[in-house]
């Protein structure tokens, strides 16, 4: 009897030794490395599922291997992908400095994940930049899957096998290391279209612009899908999804409205069924020792014929105050800082955080898009900057770990013809779900 039991704890053992193994792949180009941790790319190579890495979408013809300055070398844009499970995993880039002039680089990852932005290297130096980036598979560890959205989300990177990373403007780097951590804390949005990681041009929202404001301290996880609401995000086990993985000291950060509005029945309304499943969330996440975060909905930019802005969202972001208030969770109000960011920026100026652009400013895109729910990269990133406001104002913990940032007014947004943001390979004319 007692060997059994030692056998069995053996087996247990052995379980939790092989869940907690970290995975470390590093990639060196140009340069024959003799440590055998270490894969040496010695020519562009297309990824394959065989060898689990690569250069994907058919960008390796962008890459150049430098063997006589041990890096790659790229003017144009391209994806690296790794295949690995799910987990958080630290990213570090080493960039090689060019001989006679400085360059610029800017990272995302998944679909669209602003990671490093506009990053400078100077001639003859290295620079290391780390980051962190979240990668999750529809399975839950309790059984069943996430319900994802078809064929929408079946052919976003952020549900697929890999971790893959998009590099823009011009890039010489020697190495690229990728090593699980389980150590920092994971910061889950929940959410609708303003929030997900949008994966085509020129849609975009703040949850995939948030990421390069954190260091290697922070990893952010974005469960957001466009046209979700509380319920349907429950319905499609999203919520179930979290939990499964969510750890003490992680955080929530919950913000829906738009769709919510379409509720029909009996329980419909902001103070009713809306009000109800915040609690839920709220409680469910609290359970396992988690910090939930309630954001107002961002209003939709809508004015009257003088130039006034009309508040188009009822009783919904009330009835997230109230919440907020009643169970003590800290709030981010986004509705009142969205308001008079749109206020700011005027009626016509207003568009540019938008997805408002003339017929033909994209690929295959024959007539012109106006759409006043769904921002652009530069709203998005504004938004964003509302979000870590935000985070500071209820000193969360969390807001140790931002970088980059001193504060941002929403009444005085960045310029919008200085702001610069390289455009991704792939565009789509098709509007995001959610009004």
């Amino acid at each position: 009897m007692k060997r059994i039991i030692l056998t069995i704890g053996f087996f247990i053992l052995s379980y939790h030794v092989l869940i907690a193994e970290q995975i470390v792949r590093e990639f060196s180009f140009g340069d024959a490395k003799k440590d055998k941790a270490v894969i040496s790319l010695m020519e562009s190579q297309s990824y394959t599922d065989a060898k689990g890495y690569g250069f994907d979408f058919l960008t390796e013809q962008n890459v150049r291997i430098d063997l006589k300055n041990k890096s790659l070398f790229s003017d144009k844009p391209f994806y690296f992908s790794i295949k690995v499970p799910e987990g958080n995993y630290k990213i570090t880039i080493t960039y090689h400095g060019l001989r006679d002039k400085p360059y610029y680089s800017t990272v995302r990852s998944e679909s669209r994940r602003l990671q490093v932005e506009n990053q400078e290297v100077v001639p003859n130096r290295s620079v290391n930049r780390t980051f962190v980036v979240h990668i999750k598979d529809p399975k839950i560890a309790s059984g069943g899957r996430v319900g994802l959205k078809k064929p929408r989300e079946l052919q976003k990177l952020d549900w697929d096998d890999k971790l893959t990373l998009e590099f823009q403007q011009t890039n010489c780097i020697s190495a690229i290391r990728i090593e699980s951590i389980s150590n920092v804390p994971t910061v889950f949005l929940a959410g609708n279209s303003t929030v997900v990681n949008q994966e085509d041009e020129p849609w975009a929202s703040w949850g995939q612009m948030i990421p390069r404001f954190f260091d290697a301290g922070v990893a952010i996880a974005n469960h957001a899908e466009s046209g979700l609401a509380l319920s349907s995000f429950l319905s499609s086990k999203r919520l179930e999804k979290i939990l499964s993985v969510t750890k003490p000291g992680d955080y929530l950060f919950i913000e829906f409205g738009h769709n919510d509005q379409k509720e029909k029945g009996e329980n419909a309304g902001a103070y009713k069924g809306y009000s109800e499943r915040l609690r839920y969330f709220v409680r469910e996440f609290r359970a396992k020792g988690g910090i939930p975060v309630i954001l107002t909905s961002t209003a939709r930019r809508s004015f009257d014929e003088q130039g006034h802005l009309v508040h188009t969202l009822g009783d919904f972001p009330d009835a997230a105050r109230k919440v907020a208030a009643e169970l003590q969770v800290p709030l981010i109000d986004l509705n009142k800082k969205t308001s008079l960011f749109y206020m700011a920026l005027g009626v016509e100026g207003s568009k540019q955080a938008f997805v408002h652009y003339p017929a033909h400013t994209f690929p295959n895109q024959e007539n012109a898009l106006a759409d006043n729910t769904h921002f652009n990269p530069y709203g998005a990133y504004e938004i964003a900057k509302m979000v870590l406001t935000g985070i500071k104002e209820n000193q969360l913990a969390i807001a140790g770990h931002i970088i980059d940032f001193q504060g941002f007014d929403p009444q005085q947004p960045d310029n919008f013809k200085s702001w610069y943001w390289p455009p991704s390979l792939i565009n789509s004319v098709v509007k995001p779900d959610g009004n």
